[in-house]
């Protein structure tokens, strides 16, 4: 994965961010966002999460008609709050284990149970519906540039401060998935001690 990012994802986003003012860059992220917020509906709404739901229902609505197909974020400047929802968190919902921390080839940090859940997130993620497959794959890769993008500087950081990436991206990621529907965790991830997820010693092979 780092080398995919060092050799591809990087460099194009670098050049994405240079070449593309910030105002145009927030359009897109917002444009993206919006579409989240039609799949954190359902998964909301699955979860039984009457308030997340109407939220989600609300913020792609106004967003989509006041905002311009979503360019501009008028939900959030009328204090209607997201609350950002994905399969994996439904199935925590219902009780589903977490299972394994993961690293995923070209996707990255996740679970078991969150990995299943991103098969459902690609059919239920309204871009990936698209039926012209140019349109389709154009708009996936602006997604995936664009988000590149929004993370430079953190990735950055990562690379400056952390002696063991693995270990903090692992921290990061599951700590992401933990709390109530303000921080978009679900509340269920069980806690994972300092050797979760690393190989074990050779005196144990």
């Amino acid at each position: 994965n780092e080398g995919l990012d060092n050799a591809v994802l990087k460099p194009v986003a670098t050049a994405y961010q240079t070449v593309t003012p910030r105002v145009a860059r927030q359009g897109v992220t917002n444009f993206f966002d919006n579409l989240g917020d039609a799949w954190s509906f359902v998964n909301n709404a699955l979860q039984g999460q009457g308030e997340g739901a109407y939220n989600s229902m609300v913020r792609f609505t106004v967003n989509s008609v006041l905002g311009i197909g979503g360019l501009f974020d008028i939900a959030s400047e009328a204090g209607i709050l997201r609350r950002k929802q994905d399969f994996g968190q439904t199935l925590g919902r219902w009780g589903v284990p977490t299972g394994p921390y993961l690293v995923l080839p070209f996707w990255g940090p996740s679970t078991l149970r969150d990995a299943s859940g991103q098969i459902v997130d690609a059919y239920g993620y309204p871009a990936n519906n698209i039926d012209n497959i140019r349109l389709r794959n154009s708009l996936y890769g602006l997604r995936v540039v664009n988000t590149r993008a929004d993370l430079l500087k953190a990735g950055d950081m990562l690379d400056s401060v952390a002696l063991d990436k693995y270990s903090l991206m692992r921290d990061v990621y599951l700590r992401s998935r933990i709390g109530g529907a303000a921080s978009g965790g679900d509340g269920k991830l069980e806690n994972y001690d300092d050797d979760a997820g690393k190989l074990p010693p050779d005196s144990a092979k």
